[in-house]
């Protein structure tokens, strides 16, 4: 059985450390939304949509918090069946944040998903990089560990051309 190390710190959370205070000044949401949305949103509209940023009104003459406007890009025609919805995904995301956060949707109709792209292989490696790479592999018995970092390197050694 192994102990987490006390001063070990994940990846994801340096991370979110970083991002939560641009996303938070640029668009009044956090990565703790953005990376729940899914079950935020339900299967019928975690595929379609995204929060995009959140509006946040300012106070009355009292200094009073008043939620603000999220608005959600949606895909084409499943942004009708989003709008007949508002009123549940409101509540969904106010109990995510514990407090009414939001009080109104504004859906956007844009492109959700990403297009995937293809990676594409780097050229082998030639020369002094391709020596210093074998060099390197020297020891390597598996071959498919062999070849995993085989690719490894060719990638990270090669010159990038921009």
């Amino acid at each position: 059985m192994s102990y987490p190390r006390k001063d070990v710190k994940q990846i994801s959370e340096l991370a979110n450390g970083l991002i939560d205070p641009v996303l938070a000044r640029r668009a009044g949401i956090n990565t703790a939304l953005l990376g729940s949305w899914s079950e935020i949103a339900g299967e019928d509209f975690a595929d379609c949509t995204r929060p995009e940023k959140i509006a946040w009104a300012r106070g009355g003459d009292d200094g009073s918090f008043r939620p603000g406007v999220l608005t959600i890009a949606c895909e084409g025609a499943r942004a009708l069946f989003l709008t007949h919805a508002q009123g549940e995904l409101i509540q969904r995301i106010n109990s995510f944040f514990g407090f009414s956060a939001v009080h109104q949707i504004r859906i956007v109709q844009k492109p959700v998903s990403q297009a995937v792209r293809r990676s594409r292989t780097p050229p082998p490696l030639k020369g002094e990089a391709a020596r210093k790479l074998e060099g390197m592999m020297e020891g390597i018995e598996g071959d498919k560990l062999r070849q995993a970092i085989q690719r490894l390197g060719t990638a990270v050694m090669g010159k990038r051309g921009r």
